[in-house]
């Protein structure tokens, strides 16, 4: 364990997420209680090398934990990709007295405190994103704001959709993660749910889908893409075509990272903030915060970077049981070849 850190800088990187400025709170006001002197980074690595840094006190974060955004800013940098840029980001940290940094971001962001921890910065990471694709943790800052703004406006569409008794494939955010899509897809009572992990690509079985649920009454037909499969518009004038049912895509975009963050947001990135200054004052560096088993820990970050995170298979099933677009027979004991009781044992543990 490194010498106990007397200054820490506080940054937000890549996309920003609901509940960001409630992380940032509690990094400076627990920090501060440490005894360390704080100051914050503006827009990320791209304003730590261009010295965008100021000093923060209790009062600067007051009056932040119900705003979405990042008070702090927030940018993608292609710089700190470099050895180059890596080594002038060291050198700022130094400059600025600086011997500890806390990063709020995905596993982009990751790679860089890694990088500077190389250099001898004391770094922590914290999960700052809405897609839900950090390995290491059960939880990140601003997923569950996003899940349920796009819920809402699923709703929404629904109520339009059944009104014209259309199709409407509505896409949501995730990258190259289905977290989100599913979580709406099940909470929305969606039709067919489309994730990047498990998409065959097959749209005559959705169309197959659409017309025997209109043969059965069902007036609308709700489709939630994931933005890792994307091609909304497209999939939407085939779907008309094959089905001569008015179909229309609705793509949710970056309201999904906006608004003022839920509850359980400000709640998990407060502590999680606060754990993060607590480790880094001590001493620690190189580490990921996160959230496994309701249980706040830390977690080496190449360890973390290592990490593969997939869908929960039973999750999965129960969404397509529960939207008639697979049938499960819950007798058999198995659920596409995985055994109810060894899934159950194996998550229990």
């Amino acid at each position: 364990m490194a010498d106990k850190i007397k200054t820490i800088g506080v940054l937000t990187s890549g996309g920003d997420a609901p509940g960001m400025n409630a992380a940032i709170r509690a990094v400076v006001r627990k920090a501060i209680a440490n005894g360390a002197v704080v100051k914050g980074i503006k827009k990320g690595y791209q304003g730590l090398l261009g010295e965008e840094i100021v000093d923060m006190q209790k009062w600067s974060v007051s009056e932040i934990i119900q705003r979405g955004g990042t008070i702090l800013g927030t940018a993608r940098c292609a710089d700190m990709k470099t050895e180059e840029g890596q080594k002038r980001a060291a050198e700022v940290c130094k400059k600025y007295g600086i011997d500890g940094l806390i990063v709020i971001g995905g596993d982009g962001s990751y790679r860089g405190a890694q990088a500077l921890a190389r250099l001898g910065i004391n770094t922590i990471g914290l999960p700052g994103t809405i897609d839900l694709d950090i390995a290491c943790t059960d939880y990140t800052i601003g997923f569950d704001t996003a899940v349920n703004t796009a819920m809402q406006a699923i709703d929404k569409v629904r109520d339009t959709s059944s009104s014209h008794e259309r199709c409407s494939i509505i896409e949501v955010m995730g990258r190259n993660a289905g977290y989100i899509a599913l979580w709406c897809g099940i909470a929305n009572g969606a039709e067919d749910i489309l994730l990047p992990e498990k998409y065959d690509y097959d749209e005559q079985r959705i169309i197959n889908n659409i017309v025997n649920n209109r043969k059965h009454g069902k007036t609308h037909h709700i489709i939630i893409n994931a933005e890792g499969i994307g091609h909304s518009t497209s999939m939407a004038r085939r779907i008309e075509a094959a089905t001569g049912i008015e179909t229309r895509a609705t793509i949710l975009g970056y309201m999904q990272r906006g608004g003022s963050p839920t509850c359980k947001d400000r709640f998990y990135a407060s502590i999680m903030g606060a754990y993060a200054a607590d480790i880094l004052c001590a001493g620690k560096s190189n580490r990921v915060v996160g959230v496994k088993q309701g249980e706040i820990r830390d977690f080496d970050i190449e360890e973390a970077l290592n990490m593969k995170k997939s869908i929960n298979e039973y999750d999965y099933q129960v969404s397509r049981t529960l939207s008639g677009s697979d049938n499960w027979n819950p007798g058999s004991g198995q659920i596409c070849g995985v055994e109810i009781v060894r899934y159950h044992n194996e998550h229990q543990e």
